[in-house]
């Protein structure tokens, strides 16, 4: 027990210490759960041959990754992406495999070897990518969801992997492999067994090809059935326990017992647990769901990570470090110009392209199953299973700085776009709407339906784009430059809006309209009060809080709820407008732009008394409501 807890504390403490470091520096908390294990593995050596077994365990976290994932995912859109999940997944596997197995046969080795280390790494690593993705917000982009529709094929290629590599073994030695492999004293190499579904419970060993697939389809047609019709039932009967805790219980046990079963016919448990994440994704239950799993994910994950990092044999990088890492790099660079000409070809440009490309140019976590598996069927020879295990986690560990290449790239990118060409502006109203996202299109349709005509400028050439397509004409370009602005017609304007979504061209863009012209009328959009009180320092005269209005309608309906008429929930709202108005103006007389909010005692002085004077207003104007009422019906 005392050892057990030692570990448990070692490993935690690592995490707890290293990853903080690692998101503060901006390099992500993957790189900082493999620093975590470097440091505690081979660096000071607080941990030793149970990081191999630990590892298994941690590579669940996978599993209830992609279940998390495929509750985020309806059947229909998945259906949308088979284009994306045959076409782009299926060659990036097949064009990264043949490439690779050249490079390979370039070196002397056979052909068969050259094909099972194809194979290897042409799997990324589902773990890294996901996790990154999502922490950097990128996983609805278009290059995100390009990747990730690769990872999902990668993870269903690894089923046919494992049949094909006993294909390629080499004479002789079998057993002796099979024997070596489950050696848990072999540094790095993991126990296929455990890793690939041998759990002795096998439901297809023994069976004939068509009986194999007559069962596998009953385990797939299960899990989809379980999900449609006897979740429901479940959760309602666990329900009226009314104990927090079985709802991670049965969380859990969904994710276990459906593993549990695709180990049993042989297939991928994490992919089983996708299908059975989009079977429930349209249940009532998912939320829950979600928010039961996701600590359990969290953690496995970074274990995963650090497991990983301890395993690394340092003693062999050591020993051959540009063998090793040149090798990694080689491997890195051959998939990312397969992945790269793979984005040219269906049209992913830009940032999207390099996403991309860099985020699944590594190996991946499979790659250590496949490696151990391969050894196990003498299809690569022994000597080469470690260097093969090494490239995969250095791969690995380079991703973080793959991803930090991408925001280099990113920025640049960004720069480029805004030096395109603007439009040229050859219209002018009376009417400049600036920014044409959610807020100034609504502005702009409705003062179009009544009548009036605008001239809009954004510098999103997307938006533009769009709102071409469907009649109403706009102009690329930077909208805070002053020969812009005067050819839009600003010397004759008599109305600006400025609705851009960067707060500080929004205050840049009235400062400059109202230098120029004093007597035009500025309506801007602000985020929250502090842009209130800049843009009314800029010179704006009309400050529309983007929430305020719905927010305040919102509270009226509760309110009405609450009994009051309709009459009375409007005259409270009408009130706390006017009195906010008031207060916005008093504030920002006391807003000090230098100075943080909370430290301006001045300030936050006036704010609790004009909250006191609301408070006291809307009470009075309640009760004289009442007193109304009971005058009227007395009389």
């Amino acid at each position: 027990m005392e050892g057990f807890l030692y570990q448990a504390s070692i490993y935690l403490a690592a995490a707890v210490i290293a990853v903080p470091i690692a998101a503060r520096l901006g390099l992500g908390s993957v790189l900082g759960y493999l620093m975590a294990g470097i440091l505690i593995g081979p660096a000071f050596g607080l941990v030793g041959q149970e990081t191999a077994d630990l590892q298994h365990f941690a590579e669940f976290g996978v599993v209830m990754m992609l279940f998390l994932i495929g509750l985020e995912l309806e059947p229909r859109a998945l259906w949308d992406m088979r284009h994306r999940l045959l076409g782009l997944g299926g060659m990036q596997v097949a064009l990264t495999t043949l490439v690779i197995m050249g490079g390979v046969m370039a070196m002397g080795h056979q052909w068969s070897v050259g094909l099972a280390i194809g194979l290897i790494f042409a799997l990324s690593s589902t773990a890294i990518v996901l996790q990154t993705l999502s922490e950097k917000g990128l996983m609805q982009t278009k290059g995100g969801r390009s990747a990730f529709s690769v990872l999902l094929t990668q993870d269903i290629a690894v089923i046919p992997m494992l049949a094909l590599l006993p294909l390629l073994a080499m004479p002789g030695g079998l057993s002796s492999r099979v024997n070596e492999a489950t050696d848990h004293s072999d540094p790095g190499l993991i126990n296929t067994a455990a890793a690939h579904g041998d759990t002795g419970m096998s439901l297809v060993d023994g069976l004939p090809g068509w009986g194999v697939t007559l069962v596998t389809l009953a385990a797939v047609g299960a899990i989809i059935l379980t999900g449609i019709y006897l979740t429901r039932p479940v959760f309602r009967y666990i329900h009226v326990a009314r104990l927090r805790e079985m709802y991670t219980a049965l969380a859990l046990l969904i994710v276990c017992g459906i593993s549990f079963v695709m180990y049993l016919v042989g297939l991928s448990p994490a992919l089983g647990a996708f299908l059975a994440g989009v079977v429930l994704a349209n249940s009532e239950f998912r939320h829950e769901l979600e928010s039961d799993i996701e600590p359990f994910k969290g953690l496995l994950l970074g274990l995963f990570f650090i497991t990983v990092g301890a395993g690394i044999n340092f003693g062999l990088l050591f020993g051959q470090p540009f063998l090793i890492l040149g090798l990694a790099l080689a491997v890195i660079v051959m998939k990312g110009a397969v992945l790269y000409v793979l984005g040219l070809v269906f049209q992913l440009r830009g940032r999207n392209l390099w996403l991309f490309t860099l985020s699944l140019a590594q190996a991946g976590e499979f790659g250590f199953v496949l490696i151990s598996f391969s050894r196990q069927q003498n299809v690569v020879p022994g000597d080469m299973t470690e260097i093969l295990l090494l490239i995969v986690a250095m791969s690995m560990m380079i991703t973080p700085l793959l991803f930090i290449l991408y925001d280099f790239l990113s920025r640049r990118i960004k720069d480029a776009d805004e030096a395109l060409e603007p439009d040229d502006v050859d219209e002018q109203a009376r009417i400049i709407i600036v920014g044409i996202g959610r807020f100034g299109q609504i502005i702009n349709r409705f003062v179009r339906s009544s009548g009036y005509e605008t001239v809009v400028l954004d510098h999103n050439l997307a938006a533009i784009q769009r709102m071409r397509q469907f009649g109403v004409k706009g102009f690329f370009g930077d909208p805070t430059r002053p020969e812009m602005l005067h050819a839009a017609g600003l010397k004759d304007a008599r109305v600006l809006v400025a609705a851009l979504d960067d707060p500080d061209a929004a205050v840049r863009l009235v400062t400059f309209a109202r230098r120029e012209r004093p007597d035009l009328h500025i309506i801007a959009r602000a985020r929250d009060r502090t842009q209130v009180f800049r843009l009314y320092q800029a010179g704006a005269n009309d400050i529309v809080r983007e929430m305020f209005d719905s927010s305040l309608r919102a509270g009226r309906y509760v309110v009405e709820n609450m009994g009051l008429t309709e009459f009375e929930a409007s005259e409270l709202q009408r009130t706390f407008y006017q009195h906010d108005r008031h207060s916005v103006r008093e504030l920002a007389a006391l807003w000090d732009p230098d100075m943080p909010t909370v430290e301006n005692q001045e300030y936050i002085a006036r704010a609790r008394e004009l909250e006191a004077e609301l408070e006291t207003m809307l009470l009075s104007q309640l009760e004289d409501s009442s007193d109304s009422d009971s005058d009227r019906k007395s009389a």
